[in-house]
């Protein structure tokens, strides 16, 4: 099962911080500094997995990462997990990321938090994968805009009373 995710940049920055077991505060503050201080002084060309911080479960969870570009993406596992799965898995959220903001950037995450946080419910809740096929997420958010442009649509047109398409 899937503990946390964690998005942080090169500084140690959180972009996005998901815990799906409960910690107090301080404690998601200190496994957050903890997590970055462990991935980020690790060459890049050595394993992508690593054994828990002494915080977050120690040896009965795994730390496996990607870094990409300026981002380090993070997710904390339990043992039943496995570690090539979830790197694909990172894979995929990223490459989705890319397609749904074009060429996806840090901005991105700071500025889309909300388009951001609904492609990773698309992919984890509650901590179990739900899909991995990326085809699909994409069209469940593509969805979600039509969705919203519909309902903006329908609040301008009770605002004003008549249609106006934007050109």
């Amino acid at each position: 099962m899937i503990k946390a995710i964690l998005i942080f940049n090169n500084h140690g920055k959180p972009r996005l911080i998901r815990f799906y077991q409960y910690f107090a505060e301080d404690m998601q503050q200190q496994i957050i500094r903890e997590t970055f201080h462990l991935v980020s002084k690790r060459d890049d060309n050595v394993c992508n997995f690593l054994e828990g911080g002494s915080l977050i479960g120690g040896s009965d969870y795994k730390l496996i990462y990607r870094h990409y570009a300026t981002l380090y993406f993070v997710f904390c596992v339990d043992s039943s997990e496995s570690e090539l799965g979830i790197l694909d898995l990172i894979q995929v959220f990223v490459e989705t990321l890319d397609k749904c903001f074009e060429n996806v950037c840090e901005l991105d995450l700071i500025f889309h938090m909300d388009k951001v946080h609904y492609i990773l419910q698309e992919v984890v809740m509650g901590g179990m994968v739900l899909e991995t096929n990326m085809n699909e997420i994409v069209a469940q958010v593509e969805v979600q805009n039509r969705m919203e442009k519909s309902e903006s649509l329908v609040g301008s047109v009770a605002k004003n009373g008549h249609v106006t398409f934007p050109t």
